[in-house]
C-alpha cells in the first residue's frame, strides 16, 4: 500500500509511470506536425468550473474588477477562455469580441456528467471534425469519494488495475468515464483537448486533512485512466498536464513568480471572490491557489499555453 503521510508525494507528476510514457506520446501527436493549420468552426467546454465560467460570467476563482470597480468577466481569463481567444472565440458567457465558444460545463460537475455535456451539445448543433471540445473534469470526483468512499481506502500509483470495491477501482473506473466520452467524440468526428486534473494534493483543502499524500494518490490514479483509456491517436485529441505544472510550481514557485503555494487567496468563497476580496499580501499573481481546490490567474496562463501550443501543432 502507498505511504500516505509526507509530503513527496506532491512530485508524483515527475516520476513517470512507465506505461504511460507510450500513451502521452501518442495524445500529445506523436511527434506529428499539421499540414493545414486547425481553424475550429466551434469550441465546447465541457466538464467543470475548472474549463467553463458561470451565466453571469463569473469564475470559480479571482474574479477582476475594472478601474470603475465594476465586475468584468474579460480580465484574469481562465484557461479555456485564453484557448478560445487565440482562435478569435469569445465565451458565450462574457461578453466581448468574436463569435461564442459554447459552455457546457457546470460548477461541480463530475465525469458521469459528461455524458449529459456532450449530448446536450449534438443536440444543438451535431458535430464536425471542425468542432473542439475542451474538457477538464475529475476535481470533484477526486474530492468527493475522498470524503465518503466507505470501502478498502488503501492507494498504490504502481497498480495498473485495482479490483473492484477498492477506491482505487473506483477512482480509475471515474476516470475511464471521460475516456469514454472523448472516444465518443472521435467517433462522431470531432476533436478534443483534455487537461487532467491538477494535483489535488497540493490544495489547501488537502493541506487541512493531513491526508495530502492520500489525495495525491488519487489524483494520479484518476489522471492515469485520463491518459490511457481514449484512442491512442494524436490525429484526433490531444492531451495537457494539469497536475504536472502543478508540481512543477510547487517545487519551484520562484521560477513563476509564486510566493504561495499552500494557502488561499481569497477570504470569501468562490464565485464571490474578487481581487477586492484577498487576503492581506496577495495579489492575482503571487499565489499559487484562488482558494482552497482551485488554481488562481498564474496556472490558468500556464495552461492556456500548454492548450494553445497543443491545438496549434497537434495533426488535427
Amino acid at each position: 500500500m502507498h505511504k500516505t503521510g509526507g509530503m513527496k508525494m506532491w512530485y508524483r507528476g515527475l516520476r513517470v509511470m512507465p506505461w504511460l510514457l507510450l500513451a502521452w506520446l501518442a495524445a500529445c501527436g506523436g511527434g506529428t506536425t499539421q499540414i493545414e493549420p486547425f481553424l475550429p468552426r466551434q469550441i465546447i467546454f465541457v466538464g467543470d468550473e475548472t474549463v467553463g465560467l458561470i451565466p453571469d460570467g463569473r469564475r470559480y476563482g479571482i474574479n477582476a474588477l475594472n478601474a470603475d470597480n465594476r465586475f468584468d468577466c474579460a480580465q484574469l481569463p481562465i484557461w479555456s477562455q485564453q484557448l478560445a481567444s487565440s482562435f478569435g472565440f469569445a465565451t458565450d458567457f462574457c461578453n466581448a469580441p468574436g463569435s461564442p465558444a459554447v459552455t457546457r460545463a457546470v460548477p461541480d460537475a463530475v465525469a458521469a456528467d459528461l455524458e449529459g455535456q456532450i449530448s446536450a451539445q449534438i443536440a444543438a448543433t451535431g458535430v464536425t471534425s471542425k468542432d473542439l471540445f475542451v474538457v477538464m473534469v475529475g476535481l470533484h470526483d477526486i474530492i468527493n469519494l475522498f470524503e465518503t468512499y466507505p470501502g478498502d481506502r488503501s492507494c498504490d500509483t504502481g497498480v495498473r488495475n485495482p479490483p473492484p470495491g477498492t477506491l482505487m477501482g473506483e477512482l480509475q473506473a471515474r476516470g475511464h468515464l471521460v475516456a469514454l466520452q472523448i472516444n465518443r467524440i472521435i467517433a462522431l468526428g470531432g476533436r478534443a483537448l483534455v487537461s487532467t486534473v491538477h494535483e489535488v494534493g497540493a490544495t489547501p483543502y488537502a493541506l487541512a486533512t493531513g491526508q495530502a499524500a492520500l489525495i495525491s494518490c488519487m489524483t494520479a490514479v484518476f489522471n492515469a485512466r485520463v491518459r490511457v483509456d481514449p484512442l491512442q491517436d494524436g490525429r484526433f485529441w490531444g492531451l495537457i498536464l494539469a497536475d504536472d505544472d502543478t508540481v512543477a510550481v510547487v517545487r519551484n514557485p520562484g521560477s513563476f513568480g509564486i510566493g504561495n503555494t499552500i494557502a488561499a487567496a481569497c477570504t470569501v468563497a468562490s464565485p464571490d471572490c474578487t481581487t477586492s476580496t484577498l487576503v492581506t499580501g496577495a495579489t492575482t499573481a503571487n499565489f499559487l491557489w484562488a482558494d482552497n481546490l482551485r488554481f488562481g490567474p498564474m496556472l490558468h496562463t500556464q495552461l492556456a499555453g500548454q492548450a494553445i501550443s497543443r491545438v496549434r501543432n497537434s495533426p488535427f
